[in-house]
């Protein structure tokens, strides 16, 4: 499973971002599934709907609908991710990005599909390795 940010989606919905073409070419030849949380889901359905319009907001629907994106979310995520964004206050860590975090350690894996390096370099796994893997930078 991979873990994916929503730079990584937005990236690969929009074809003028200037990331599409590396981002598209790597997701279009992984295999493995995707895993977001519902704060992922909120903030690209937000962005693309107000960014993109409604044939975006359609398509990006349409995927979620489709099963594209595997979504998780447990009773303990929320407290956990605010512990994680605490922890990283002063790099201004939002909840949406420490809740990967969270889900990252739920699932043991530390593969997460983002373009933001800035938080994703810093921030460590809270189990199981010393830094991320982000993708498709690392691939």
């Amino acid at each position: 499973m991979i873990v994916i940010d929503s730079s990584a989606i937005l990236a690969y919905m929009n074809s003028q971002d200037t990331h599409h073409g590396v981002v598209r070419t790597w997701l279009e030849g992984e295999q493995r599934p995707l895993v977001t949380t519902p704060m992922v889901v909120a903030e690209v359905d937000h962005l693309v709907s107000s960014r993109g319009g409604a044939a975006a907001a359609a398509a990006w629907r349409a995927d979620l609908a489709a099963g594209a994106y595997i979504v998780e979310w447990w009773p303990a995520a929320l407290p956990a991710a605010v512990r994680v964004a605490d922890r990283y206050a002063t790099m201004n860590l939002g909840l949406t990005d420490a809740s990967l975090v969270v889900l990252a350690e739920r699932l043991a894996v530390v593969d997460v599909a983002t373009l933001d390096e800035r938080h994703f370099r810093a921030v460590r796994p809270l189990a199981g390795a010393l830094a991320f893997r982000l993708l498709p930078a690392d691939a």
